[in-house]
């Protein structure tokens, strides 16, 4: 397949689509650490699905243009990874439930003691339970959430708006939303 780039009008239409998976990933983490998010559940499933979703959109409108162009359909299948491909209609499975008992230190579900995704998620959940007793140990994980909550503050012209955030958090989202000027919307 000879090497052309995306044409311009999908790639403005992938660059919404990200920026709107973007801002609902921020809604989630925004849910997730706030001492304000009473009600987590309900709002974090909502915006991860609709993240997911909106990916998953992405994702087909570029599997579309490879169909149109011709792409092998054997490529174009393992390249969408669909082996990887999981329906939430099923609701969560056993793996997802041996990560959520290793997270909150219960006890092992059955077939965590023999090799396979049980046990390597059971394992994953206890080490990352472990992990959350120390501060963040990973700079780029506040990083992150630092620079998404520093842009939707900033976005909101709403510099108030990440009091709510652990301290660490909002010091360098403040930073974040105070470096950033408005763009200015270009004209035709």
């Amino acid at each position: 397949m000879e090497h052309t780039p995306m044409p311009e009008p999908m790639r403005r239409a992938v660059n919404q689509l990200v920026y709107e998976a973007v801002e609902r990933c921020q809604e989630v983490m925004s849910y997730a650490g706030s001492d304000v998010a009473r009600d987590w559940k309900r709002m974090t499933l909502y915006r991860a699905t609709d993240a997911a979703d909106t990916m998953n959109c992405v994702a087909m409108l570029i599997a579309a243009y490879c169909e149109t162009v011709g792409m092998d359909p054997e490529t174009l299948q393992g390249y969408l990874q669909l082996s990887q491909q999981h329906n939430r209609a099923d609701g969560p499975h056993e793996e997802d439930r041996a990560h959520l008992a290793g997270l909150l230190g219960q006890a092992e579900p059955a077939g965590a003691d023999e090799p396979g995704s049980v046990r390597m998620l059971y394992g994953r959940g206890q080490r990352q339970a472990q992990a959350a007793q120390q501060p963040e140990g990973h700079p780029e994980v506040l990083f992150t959430m630092a620079c998404l909550h520093g842009l939707r503050a900033r976005l909101c012209d709403d510099l108030s708006w990440l009091d709510r955030f652990p301290p660490e958090v909002t010091a360098m989202a403040r930073r974040v939303a105070e470096s950033l000027e408005m763009p200015e919307l270009a004209t035709a």
